[in-house]
């Protein structure tokens, strides 16, 4: 069965998704981070309005994937936390100084994570060597991998992407970054059976009043009446295309 994950900022997004017919959530904050821990209050939320499986992440700031001691016991923290509350799964991944994966702390993650689906994010597509690291990963015993193919789009990774799903022994390797509707063949002709995408649209605020000249950011140009959520009618068009994919394989079968 292909599967279609929406990257989902907030419980609006989520519920939206949903509604479209998506199979799986990855619930994030600070989307300009490029994905952060969701709030006490999402997580809360989600528990109680989302009924297709929502899988958190667990990254506690932007950047690079290598934690000081402080990250790594709040990543433990929200690890534990989000086990609690009841989560099947749950998005995280931990890299050393040299790029590897860090076994030690990831073993550590794992044993928190006992009963849950864990999936190790892009912090794949910046190791040092993405198939020592499916290996690694294999051994872990993570449910599957969020990767680019350690290039800037999905689309550009897709000889790596392949690959990799030809050899994984274990993981479900997960296209992400730039998955569309545009180019959704093109990972299933790579045979790779869950994509992640965010499906998204800009939408404009509420708000009549707009202030100009003043940004919550440091980059000045930054719209703040305007944001990105789920565009439902994309997830339902993916899956729908999805669908029709995933029965023309069976029919050849």
């Amino acid at each position: 069965m292909l599967k279609l994950e929406v990257c989902c900022y907030g419980i609006d997004c989520a519920l939206a998704a949903q509604t479209a017919g998506a199979d799986r959530v990855e619930l994030c904050a600070a989307p300009s981070e490029g994905g952060l821990t969701p709030s006490a209050g999402s997580l809360l939320q989600a528990r109680e309005a989302v009924s297709i499986p929502v899988h958190p992440l667990v990254r506690p700031r932007g950047g690079d994937f290598c934690f000081s001691d402080n990250e790594f016991r709040q990543i433990k923290d929200d690890v534990a936390w989000i086990r609690e509350l009841g989560f099947p799964g749950v998005v995280v991944g931990i890299l050393d100084v040299d790029g590897h994966i860090d076994i030690v702390r990831m073993k550590q993650v794992m044993a928190l994570c006992a009963g849950m689906e864990v999936t190790f994010h892009r912090a794949f597509d910046l190791c040092h060597n993405p198939l020592t690291a499916l290996r690694q990963l294999t051994d872990l015993g993570v449910a599957r991998i969020l990767t680019s193919g350690q290039q800037q789009s999905a689309e550009s990774g897709l000889p790596l992407l392949r690959e990799l799903n030809q050899l994984t022994q274990g993981p479900i390797i997960m296209a992400g970054a730039g998955v569309r509707m545009s180019n959704l063949h093109k990972f299933v002709e790579a045979g790779l059976h869950e994509l992640h995408s965010s499906a998204s649209q800009r939408i404009a605020s509420a708000m009549r009043y707009r202030k100009a000249g003043v940004s919550m950011t440091s980059v000045a140009e930054t719209d703040e009446f305007s944001r990105a959520c789920v565009d439902g009618d994309m997830v339902e068009a993916m899956k729908a295309s999805l669908s029709l994919s995933f029965g023309s394989s069976a029919s050849v079968a």
